[in-house]
């Protein structure tokens, strides 16, 4: 494993301008170990000039960069690691194009998933919705926290839990077995995204 997970995952949003770049940039300065490059609504090219500037800006703060869905542009860019839905690539499959030093996360909420996405390779799983959110449509039910510590039992791998976090939902995700949150909005869609970032980091046991 080349990279740190860290306990703080902080997700673009579908931007790809200045204002997530910027977003980004404050919450690592203020920091955030690990970002994750989410970018839905823009070609292959704006995806990969929006990436490469995130890995530089990771690279700069020692922070973690890791993309979602797709692990060709994870490779481009050089970030550390991919993070894969249920509908992108099977992760063994992506594990053997990626190598053993490139983190890899597979997306969980159940216990017979979670197992076999560590037999195929994952250094750690996204769990979730842990509580109900508006950022991404078509979600299932939200697990809470009962369903984040169903998954947590049963692996050995770091537990993330995505959906709906807020800094005072935090304690019940952490004694729920989680090793740390994933969010979106709740820093990029912040009017203080540093704040914001500083203020889950407390709630983490990391931040001053």
């Amino acid at each position: 494993m080349t990279a740190s997970l860290g306990g703080l995952h902080v997700l673009t949003d579908a931007r790809v301008g200045r204002a997530a770049l910027d977003a980004v940039t404050a919450a690592v300065a203020a920091g955030a170990p690990v970002v994750q490059v989410r970018s839905k609504d823009a070609t292959d090219r704006e995806r990969y000039d929006f990436a490469r500037r995130v890995v530089e800006v990771c690279a700069g703060a020692g922070a973690t960069c890791l993309v979602n869905d797709r692990v060709d542009l994870a490779l481009a860019v050089g970030a550390h690691g991919t993070h894969l839905g249920a509908d992108d690539l099977p992760l063994d499959v992506v594990r053997r194009l990626a190598g053993p030093g490139h983190l890899l996360g597979g997306t969980a909420r159940d216990p017979e998933r979670a197992r076999l996405l560590v037999a195929q390779g994952a250094d750690y799983l996204g769990v979730g919705p842990a509580y109900a959110t508006t950022t991404k449509t078509g979600l299932p039910d939200a697990l809470g926290p009962a369903g984040v510590r169903a998954v947590a039992d049963a692996v050995a791998v770091p537990v993330i839990a995505i959906g709906g976090v807020t800094a005072g939902r935090i304690p019940d995700l952490l004694a729920a077995g989680a090793a740390g949150v994933a969010v979106v909005g709740a820093v990029t869609g912040a009017p203080d995204p540093a704040g914001a970032t500083r203020e889950l980091l407390r709630a983490l046991g990391g931040g001053p």
